[in-house]
């Protein structure tokens, strides 16, 4: 008995310090007499404390009009034991609240009660703000002058105001919980998804010229704009305007449209990336997430490109770009930064999620495309950079992404790179390098170094071929192999041109005033300057400027530069009217080697190193250079081998009657101070 007892007891303190503790419920224990007055038998610290902060005090909330409202609910009770009332209003100290009331009995005899009020004002407060937005959004979207619908997540409508039933036709249970994309045009419905996905992954975004279905079946054409829904960072959805293009102008938002937008491919373009990453990145930092940088450039594509035509090329970027949108969801996003490059902003994954992603680009992209029924293969190379790990900075991570590209390509293409810091060692930035080269002519960067071209019958040296070179005081000794690129994609290879040629013909000039012996010199003219309608005249200019002799000077011209036949015979013939030396370079490794042999008035052939090489070795490489001197000798031209490097290559060139060869078993490109003293004598 005894251990029932304290059981008792322990239950009821449990319940008195659960009813003490919880703030909002305020418990009461009443007597009501015969006179329908009550006295307070018991009151909890919480609405004790609510009311007068000592339960003596508490007897003070129960007003005359309070008690009045409470005694109905009293004496409301027949047979129940226990009733509820919900909302109850209560005025206390001149503020309303609203509780949700339980009133229990306890002794009927002695009309003992329980009574329990559970606070609900705040509830009820936060439910008339809600109601409120509520009622205003309603009254904002359904008085709208465009049609607007609620699309969810999966793409269905869950919503449309009364103006799409009046522009579309159709009546609510037609549109309601149907898939949008059913009412867009087919030839709409590619820009339709990609726009969708563009707005999920939490953008909003635009579509001029859709076209969209009547309830009759016709189709109107409109324009589009879709808002993200975000609700705690989540997108679970978006606002779709529809506007009527007949019935407003949309200039502005044409301009708007067609500067964030690629316009072949519809994608967002490389302002639109900026601003995007710019604001990711300040999310990113804020909630302490990762954000991967994804770099895509096609392999090869210039080959497409030439081999095919423009129209080709832009119809595979459109498929490609249709390829790569599939991956786009809420955490990622795809931009084409320029030409075949495409980029990817892909936010919270980790390297490892990241590197599953560029597998499945690489696996996607490794599928055949068709192009007028012919089957095609395109690869591409990915850089990677991560915020944070590899920079803060949306300039620095997007360089250092380009550096991962970089290697990625270098290193065998199709296949994804993640950026490593050695890389900044190893990687040329051009931008630094291009800004040096445009002052190197300024800063008398540049020298001209001069290789002999020897007589294989007598030994003697009358010409010379002249190399450009560039010793930076940044980078140090620059390679041709990196700067003429760098210049020709810079358009300065026309200037760096112009120098050499001046400084040749200055050089010309100085040994005609000292009585040198009579020599001729080479200079490499690449295809930009041989294609300039004023180049003829250019050289005529330094001819008379520095009053030398047309035939010491040598022009030599590549294979790539004579693409235009009629345009390359003009240009030729002027230089021979002028009484110039015509050479083509880098013989038999272009495409139409012979074709313009017999036709163009050219001097001399010189046979490129690569059949050169390992002659003495390799009995093809000996027929084909055997071949062009006797091709070259049979339509009246010298010929000149480059890359001579071994005597075993100077006999077989001696057999086949060659006249001329330059290499390092002779001499290799040395400055002009050492030309004139080893090579030229006075007469």
């Amino acid at each position: 008995m005894k251990n029932s007892a304290e059981k008792r007891f322990a239950v009821k303190d449990f319940l008195v310090d659960m009813i003490d503790e919880n703030s909002l419920l305020f418990t009461f224990i009443l007597k009501v007499d015969d006179k329908d007055e009550f006295s307070i038998v018991y009151s909890n610290n919480s609405g004790a404390s609510f009311f007068t902060q000592t339960s003596q005090l508490a007897k003070q909330f129960f007003s005359k009009s309070v008690w009045e409202h409470l005694h109905i609910l009293f004496t409301s009770f027949t047979s129940e034991k226990q009733k509820v009332f919900r909302k109850q209003p209560i005025v206390f100290q001149n503020e309303l609240y609203i509780f949700d009331i339980s009133i229990v009995r306890l002794e009927e005899s002695n009309n003992t009660y329980g009574l329990t009020m559970l606070n609900k004002t705040s509830e009820e407060q936060e439910i008339a703000v809600l109601t409120e937005i509520k009622e205003k959004y309603h009254s904002l979207v359904n008085n709208n002058v465009d049609s607007v619908f609620s699309i969810n997540e999966y793409g269905t409508i869950n919503y449309s105001n009364v103006i799409a039933f009046k522009e579309l036709g159709y009546d609510n249970e037609s549109l309601l919980n149907k898939p949008i994309e059913n009412l867009i045009e087919e030839n709409s419905l590619r820009n339709f998804q990609l726009m969708m996905k563009q707005t999920l992954s939490g953008y909003a975004t635009e579509m001029h010229n859709c076209l969209i279905q009547h309830e009759k079946g016709h189709y109107l054409t409109v324009y589009l704009k879709a808002i993200p829904v975000q609700i705690q960072n989540e997108v679970r959805g978006f606002h779709l305007i529809v506007r009527d293009r007949t019935a407003v102008s949309d200039e502005q938002e044409q301009i708007f449209y067609l500067a964030y937008h690629d316009h072949l491919t519809g994608l967002w373009n490389r302002r639109a990336l900026k601003e995007h990453l710019r604001e990711n990145l300040t999310q990113a930092e804020s909630t302490n997430s990762e954000i991967a940088i994804m770099r895509i450039d096609l392999d090869r594509f210039k080959l497409i490109n030439e081999s095919l035509g423009y129209n080709y090329g832009d119809e595979l970027l459109k498929k490609i770009a249709d390829r790569l949108s599939l991956y786009m969801d809420k955490s990622s996003n795809l931009y084409r930064q320029s030409g075949d490059e495409f980029v990817y902003i892909i936010k919270g994954k980790t390297r490892d999620q990241t590197s599953l992603f560029a597998e499945s680009i690489l696996k996607e992209l490794s599928k055949p495309i068709y192009l007028d029924h012919q089957e095609y293969f395109v690869t591409a190379s990915i850089g990677i950079s991560m915020f944070p790990y590899d920079g803060k900075r949306m300039d620095e991570l997007l360089i250092k992404a380009d550096q991962a590209l970089f290697v990625a390509k270098d290193r065998g293409r199709a296949h994804f790179r993640y950026f490593q810091e050695q890389m900044n060692l190893s990687f040329p930035n051009e931008a630094l390098m291009e800004s040096h080269l445009r002052r190197a002519i300024e800063k008398e960067e540049l020298s001209i170094h001069y290789q002999p071209q020897v007589n294989l019958v007598t030994g003697e040296i009358n010409s010379f071929e002249a190399l450009l070179r560039w010793n930076n005081r940044k980078f140090g000794y620059v390679t041709p192999l990196q700067f003429i690129p760098l210049a020709e994609e810079s358009g300065m290879i026309i200037q760096l041109g112009d120098w050499v040629l001046d400084e040749v013909c200055k050089q010309l000039k100085y040994w005609q005033e000292k009585g040198y012996r009579s020599v001729r010199i080479a200079v490499n003219i690449s295809p930009k300057q041989f294609k300039q309608e004023n180049f003829a005249n250019k050289i005529r200019e330094k001819i008379s400027k520095y009053n030398i002799s047309p035939c010491s000077l040598e022009v030599e011209i590549t294979e790539s530069a004579m693409t235009d036949m009629q345009d390359t015979f003009t240009m030729l013939k002027e230089l021979k009217d002028i009484g110039i030396v015509i050479s083509i370079d880098d013989f038999g490794t272009g495409y139409s080697s012979l074709s313009y042999l017999k036709k163009y008035p050219i001097d001399i052939i010189k046979i490129d190193q690569s059949f050169i090489k390992d002659i003495e070795l390799d009995e093809k490489n000996a027929a084909i250079a055997t071949t062009i001197i006797q091709l070259a000798h049979s339509l009246g031209m010298e010929v000149v081998a480059e890359g001579v490097e071994k005597d075993k290559q100077v006999e077989i060139l001696k057999a086949a009657k060659c006249q001329k060869a330059q290499g390092f078993y002779f001499s290799r490109p040395v400055p002009i101070d050492d030309i004139n003293e080893v090579y030229m004598a006075v007469l």
